[in-house]
C-alpha cells in the first residue's frame, strides 16, 4: 500500500475516534434516510458472536428505525418512560436495605429522578431519530458485549457523516417488556436490546480529554 495512502487513512480514522462525543441536543431537521442507512451498515459490519449464536437460521442481529413523530414511537416514549420509573423505584427500595448500593448507586437514582422530573428520556422523542438494535440471545450470553461494537460502529459513522449520536442506554431494560417488544415485532425476551438516538447535533462540544497513553499503560514482561 502506498504509504501516503496508509497515512491519509489512518488520519482520517484518528480524527474520526478524537471527534466522537455524546450529543444529546438535536435540531429538528431530520437527517437523509441514505445518511441513516449508512449507518446501520456500519453497526452490520461490526463483529458478533457467531460460537454463541450457534447454528441459528434467522439472522442475529435486526435495526429498528423510529422517526420523531412516527406512531411507533409516540407508542413507545411511554413505556421507555414507564421503565424509568420502575427503575428508580426498585433501586430506591434496594438501597434502603444495602448500605453498598447505596454508595454506589445514589448519583445513577438521582438522575433517574432528574428524568422523571423532565418527563422524557434524552434521546426518546427529542432526536430526530430512536433507534433500537436487536442481538439475538445466544449462549454464552454476550449479547451485550455484541451490541456495543455494533453501537461503537454506528456512532464512529454518524460522527464521519457530522451526525450527533447518543447512547441511550435505558433500552436494554426494554427487552422482556411485552408492549415494547410488540412495537419492534419481536417476541419479548429473545433479543437483546440496545438504542441511540442519531440527528443534527444543536451545540459543538468541546474537544475531549484524555491523559496520555504512556500514563495509564503498563508494559509486562
Amino acid at each position: 500500500m502506498c504509504d501516503e495512502i496508509f497515512d491519509q487513512k489512518n488520519m482520517h480514522l484518528d480524527q474520526i475516534l478524537a471527534d466522537r462525543r455524546s450529543y444529546r441536543q438535536f435540531r429538528p431537521e431530520f437527517p437523509d434516510e441514505d445518511e441513516i442507512r449508512r449507518i446501520l451498515h456500519a453497526g452490520l459490519l461490526a463483529p458478533y458472536a457467531a460460537a454463541a449464536i450457534g447454528g441459528s437460521k434467522d439472522y442475529f442481529r435486526r435495526f429498528f428505525v423510529m422517526k420523531r413523530g412516527s406512531r411507533s414511537l409516540d407508542a413507545a416514549i411511554p413505556l421507555v418512560m414507564d421503565q424509568v420509573t420502575v427503575m428508580a423505584q426498585g433501586l430506591e427500595r434496594e438501597m434502603e436495605q444495602n448500605p453498598v448500593l447505596r454508595e454506589k448507586a445514589v448519583s445513577f437514582v438521582q438522575r433517574l429522578g432528574m428524568i422523571r422530573k423532565m418527563g422524557r428520556v434524552p434521546g426518546v422523542g427529542n432526536a430526530p431519530y430512536y433507534i433500537v438494535v436487536a442481538e439475538r440471545k445466544g449462549f454464552p450470553p454476550v449479547e451485550l458485549q455484541s451490541l456495543a461494537h455494533c453501537l461503537e460502529n454506528m456512532w464512529l459513522k454518524a460522527t464521519a457523516l457530522e451526525l450527533g449520536f447518543q447512547i441511550v442506554s435505558i433500552t436494554s431494560q426494554m427487552s422482556g417488556n411485552p408492549e415494547f417488544c410488540k412495537i419492534l415485532g419481536i417476541p419479548a425476551g429473545e433479543w437483546e436490546l440496545m438504542g441511540c438516538a442519531v440527528g443534527y447535533a444543536a451545540d459543538e462540544l468541546s474537544p475531549s480529554i484524555r491523559p496520555p497513553v504512556e500514563d495509564v499503560t503498563r508494559w509486562l514482561e
